[in-house]
């Protein structure tokens, strides 16, 4: 699918080194292990579905990406929303979320945690926030 000079796929096989360059453009290497490939290749084969956005050139840069873990059934946990800085704004995460809402149904809950800070974009596209989450932090 191509939007506004991007293209939307499914990538099960997207490499730990283009999520990482991802990851660092968007600024959530913060909150993730950038630095350890090999966790961040542990991530992507532990989800059963990541979608990508990548600029519509010849090169292809992957500027956004949802990685999610889900059933297929029931519930969708959209465990990474990345999208480069400079692509910010553009509607990409939208267009993430909704790429994963399309592969995973209409019976399918889609559930995030928000990053401090941006609560209020979420509320703004549309989801609801939940009060009831709770959350057993790693120890690493």
């Amino acid at each position: 699918m191509t939007a506004s000079g991007f293209v939307y796929g499914v990538e099960p096989g997207l490499s730990a080194a283009e999520f990482r360059r991802v990851l660092v453009a968007s600024g959530l290497d913060a909150r993730r292990p950038a630095d350890d490939l090999d966790r961040l290749e542990r991530m992507l084969r532990g989800a059963n579905l990541i979608v990508t956005a990548r600029a519509y050139t010849p090169e292809r840069t992957l500027v956004g990406v949802a990685r999610t873990v889900t059933d297929f059934s029931y519930c969708a946990y959209v465990s990474d929303l990345a999208v480069a800085k400079p692509q910010q704004g553009l509607g990409l995460g939208r267009a993430l979320l909704d790429a994963v809402r399309k592969q995973v149904g209409p019976e399918v809950s889609v559930i995030l945690l928000a990053a401090p800070g941006i609560e209020t974009y979420y509320e703004k596209i549309g989801m609801r926030s939940a009060a009831n989450a709770f959350v057993s932090d790693r120890e690493r």
